[in-house]
């Protein structure tokens, strides 16, 4: 089928890449649609938002849809993150609701409006791969605006289905030329920044707003369970965390273990966050049919980080990966994204640490 003949459905925020990316599909050759996700927030996608998308579908001659996806919101992605930090994790929101609203939810609309694909502004790539003999999900051109490593989630069948028009372009200002040349008259909005439900970067006052719950002080303690003082709750505190401690110490120390059923946030110095092995759950592999035996690839704990040696296999459903050379401050909760070159071949949300 050539791709005039083709529906996709387009992700539209309101923002510059989404607004381009429906430009793109557009020149392609494809019948795009345009479709607003809202999340009953007014933080993620506002009524400012939406009324953006519609007015760029307007002026694109594209038809534009919004569609109410709150209360999976509110259980997949916020319901996930508080649970997540109350018991002791450090959780990637983005990661969840890609693979939970993004690549799932909208692919059933998708469906009920006879879309054939669907496509999103995030900057990265899906391509034939000879090597593996499937569609692979891949590093952006543009390094620095990479989000492959948020993307791991979707499943080989899923890249069948989805296109990504800014995995090749060199600079976002391309993006934002696109949208003016258009006459879209958002060219000068700024892009979203951290977690879009807590905009002000305070993770702890948000949770104890949404759960209405006050979380008891504790111990600060060394790694040889030596006492330092009182913290404010242990929702505050994220592994390799050195400022706000309010402790008066010797020399630079950080956050390197939590303690749950001691309610201890443990201390200590900077070789004490160095680790070189983990176990990950929640694994998908997408480039991969198994890694059953030791394999030699390239992997990072963190979005911005760079891809390090390592061997991964997978050991009774956990993703078991050791690392060539240790890492520092690897949080249980965050996700550990195998690469092969800029080809991602999977990944899985770490559960445990190995010192």
């Amino acid at each position: 089928m050539c791709s005039k003949n083709k529906r996709v459905l387009v992700a539209m925020s309101g923002g510059v890449d989404s607004c381009a990316t429906a430009i793109l599909v557009a020149n392609e050759g494809y019948m795009p649609l345009g479709a607003t996700m809202r999340l009953n927030n007014s933080s993620c996608v506002s009524d400012k938002d939406i009324n953006d998308a519609k007015t760029a579908c307007e002026i694109l001659k594209i038809p534009h849809h919004v569609v109410d996806f709150s209360s999976d919101f509110e259980k997949s992605v916020i319901k996930n993150f508080v649970e997540s930090y109350e018991n002791g994790l450090t959780p990637n929101p983005c990661i969840e609701c890609n693979f939970k609203l993004k690549f799932d939810k909208l692919f059933d609309f998708a469906s009920e409006l006879d879309c054939d694909l669907i496509a999103t502004g995030h900057y990265a790539r899906i391509e034939y791969s000879e090597k593996y003999g499937r569609k692979v999900l891949k590093k952006a051109t543009n390094i620095k605006k990479d989000q492959s490593y948020v993307l791991y989630r979707i499943s080989s069948k899923r890249l069948n289905k989805i296109i990504f028009p800014l995995g090749t372009i060199n600079e976002k200002s391309e993006a934002r030329e696109l949208v003016t040349k258009h006459n879209i008259p958002i060219g000068e909005k700024k892009d979203s920044q951290d977690i879009c439900f807590v905009p002000d970067g305070d993770y702890a006052k948000f949770i104890e707003e949404y759960t209405k719950k006050s979380y008891p002080v504790g111990d600060f303690v060394t790694t040889d369970g030596k006492f330092l003082g009182k913290h404010k709750g242990i929702i505050r505190y994220t592994i390799g965390q050195r400022k706000g401690l309010g402790l008066a110490l010797p020399h630079s120390m950080y956050v390197v273990d939590k303690n749950l059923d001691t309610n201890q946030v443990v201390i200590g110095d900077p070789p004490d966050l160095m680790a070189k092995e983990l176990y990950a759950d929640n694994v998908v592999l997408s480039a991969l049919d198994d890694i059953s035996e030791w394999t030699k690839i390239k992997a990072k704990v963190r979005y911005n980080q760079s891809e390090q040696d390592a061997e991964a296999t997978l050991e009774n459903g956990l993703l078991h990966v050791i690392f060539n050379e240790a890492q520092r401050a690897i949080s249980p909760g965050q996700s550990v994204v195998l690469y092969d070159g800029d080809i991602v071949l999977g990944g899985g949300r770490i559960v445990s640490v190995v010192k």
